[in-house]
This record gives C-alpha cells, structure tokens and sequence, in this order.
C-alpha cells in the first residue's frame, strides 16, 4: 500500500504520543514493504530530512501558536496528500476531522485516530472546548474508520455518537538502551532514582507529583522529564514546588529517555486526560513498577500490575511512595507484572498488524 501519516508533529519523535505512533507503525510498516509518508512540522523536524528508519518525510510550515498550530499544519498536509495518489491515509487527533473530506474527495479513504477527550484538557477555553466537541462528532461521522486507543474512549464514542470504532492500542516493548552516557551526564545511579515523563500540562500534574516528593522520606532523586511549550508558568509551579531532591533535565528523547526509563527504580504516572499513553506502557514494558493516577484509562492498562493513587482522596501519591520506595520485593513483584502485561496486550507488531489489516481494509 501507498499510505500517509497525516496530524502529528513528525519523525523522528520528539513530542508525545501520536509521534511516537508514527515511529513506531510507520517504520514496521515500511520493514513490511509498504510506501510510507509521514508529515512533519517545521520547528520539530528537520526540513532537509527527507527519510528516516525507512518512511518517507514531508516537512511543511507549521504556526506555533496553540490553537492554531495542529489544525492548519494538517489543513495543509492533506491539501498536499490530496495530490500524492495514497491508498490510505491514517490521521490522528480529532481536532483534524474537518480535513477528512479534502482526503475523501481526492478518492482517498481516511481512517483518524481520535485519541482521548481533549476538550478536557484545562489549556483550551470554552472556544476550544467547544471546537473538539464538533470534532468528535465529525469524527464520528465521516471518517472512514475510526479508531479509539482504549476500550474507555472506544465506548463513550458508541454511547455518545452511535459510532463504532477499531480499539487499537499503544505498544510499550521498546529496545533496551546500549549505554549509559544520559544517567552519568544527570549524575544518576541505576535503580537509584524514581522517574516522571509527561510534558508539563495541567492534566499531567507536574506541579503535584512534585509537592507529593516533598513528604517522601529519604535522599533519593526524582528525575521529571519534560518541558512546557505552551505553559510557562506551570513550569514556574513545578520549580516552586520541587526541593532539592527533584532534577528537572528538561525533555530527553531516544537513547537518552530510554536509559532513564530502563535504569528507574519506579515510574509515576499522574496523567487525568487521554486514552492509552505510550510512557506508560514503554514503563511497563520495561519491567518498572508503575504508580498512577486512577482514571478508568489508567486502570485498564496497568490492572494489577501496578499501584493507584489519588490527588484528592486516599490512598495519597506520598504514602504509596514512602510505602513501597525501599521495599525491593514489592517492586521486583510490580515490575515482573507490568512486563508480562504488556508482553501480552502491548506489543507494537501487534499494534502494526491491526492498522496494516485496518488500513488494507479501506483500499
């Protein structure tokens, strides 16, 4: 098949997690013999890289400006896919739906992504909140096929809009890292330290997991990772908040993130919006004990292999941590669990194969 990628920042991935799905598929489905574009932005990829691991890349402008950015970047690159001849296009995000049609006219069928319920997210005013809520039932109406990554956004989709949907998650099973020049650069030890990942948004909760380490007992590290694009002043909170125990090294990707990720005593999650996150199954997957914040979609990734905490309520972030941070066992027994989950839901060859069957589908 000729198939595009289309509404993600690009690769290769420095962002989150619908880049992170244009890696991860797009590159399987290159290795399996099928043409692929992915579609970047300028500020975020390369203009002069034109391949990477196997896709094809088209990098067009891009406004940094946060309501605008992800709309007309896409209204873009589907002006520029409408002309390219695809087979199939995937498009991610919801707020991407108006541009189906553009696709479906130049003969192209679309299957979109929709992701969880942005509208959610504290960053967008009513305006916002109001323009996702269209989405969603555009979505609903006129993809081709549409594909929810949790089984929680699948049915509030079929509740809400009568629209089926393929629930095709994220995969976690990432390769190990070959070295260690990321934790030597931060001054870490392996198994030393406990590790967040998230960009710094209100939904993520930075500023709390980083009050939370001010009640933790003892020396070791707590490694944030992560930046705050459109949210100078959450960043603020987050370095108010922090004591002299919490590195802030800013966003690392790659080699670097997976060293960090590997090599983490335990990893917290403390996301509230969204469907299926890829940091949290990449945790996972390798073999750390997760806490997280207990949200339906949390919870039905992690199950029992892992540990839920509350902001408001009990059992609280700080009494999990002070409860489980030195007890070795435990968090042997939590990481065991969290691998061998994801070794049976969260594969990403799994992952390539639904979309490659999804996708052959629409042709």
């Amino acid at each position: 098949m000729k198939l595009a990628i289309v509404g993600c920042r690009g690769v290769p991935a420095r962002y989150g997690g619908f880049e992170t799905l244009a890696e991860e598929l797009g590159r399987r489905l290159a290795s399996r013999g099928h043409s692929v574009t992915v579609y970047g932005r300028t500020g975020f990829v390369d203009p002069g890289l034109s391949e990477h691991r196997g896709m094809r890349l088209v990098v067009l402008p891009a406004v940094r400006r946060k309501h605008l950015e992800t709309v007309l970047h896409t209204l873009l690159a589907s002006l520029h896919a409408a002309r390219e001849g695809y087979d199939a296009v995937l498009m991610v995000n919801a707020a991407n739906a108006p541009w189906i049609r553009i696709l479906q006219l130049a003969g192209i069928p679309v299957a979109l992504n929709v992701d969880g319920l942005e509208r959610k997210r504290r960053k967008w005013g009513l305006a916002g909140r109001w323009y996702y809520r269209v989405c969603e039932r555009w979505a609903a109406l006129m993809a081709d096929a549409l594909v929810t990554d949790a089984e929680v956004i699948r049915r509030y989709y079929r509740r809400s809009y009568r629209a089926p949907s393929r629930m095709i998650a994220y995969g976690g099973d990432l390769e190990p890292p070959s070295g260690s020049g990321t934790l030597e650069r931060l001054g870490l030890e392996p198994g030393a330290y406990v590790l967040y990942v998230s960009r710094f948004e209100p939904e993520n909760n930075p500023d709390r997991v980083a009050a939370a380490w001010r009640h933790v007992p003892g020396d070791r590290r707590l490694v944030m990772v992560g930046g705050a694009p459109y949210a100078p002043r959450l960043l603020e909170r987050v370095r108010e908040a922090a004591d002299a125990r919490v590195l802030l090294p800013g966003p690392i990707y790659g080699e670097g993130y997976r060293e960090l990720l590997f090599h983490c005593r335990l990893y917290v999650h403390a996301t509230e919006v969204g469907g299926t996150h890829p940091a949290l199954v990449e945790a996972m997957g390798a073999g750390r004990p997760v806490l997280y914040h207990d949200t339906p979609e949390n919870r039905e990734v992690v199950g029992d292999a892992g540990l839920a905490f509350l902001f408001d309520g009990e059992p609280r972030l700080e009494d999990l941590l002070a409860g489980v941070l030195e007890d070795d066992a435990r968090l042997r027994e939590l990481g065991d669990r969290a691998r061998a989950r994801v070794d049976a839901r969260y594969r990403w060859d799994d992952v390539a194969s639904a979309y490659e069957e999804l996708l052959e589908g629409l042709c």
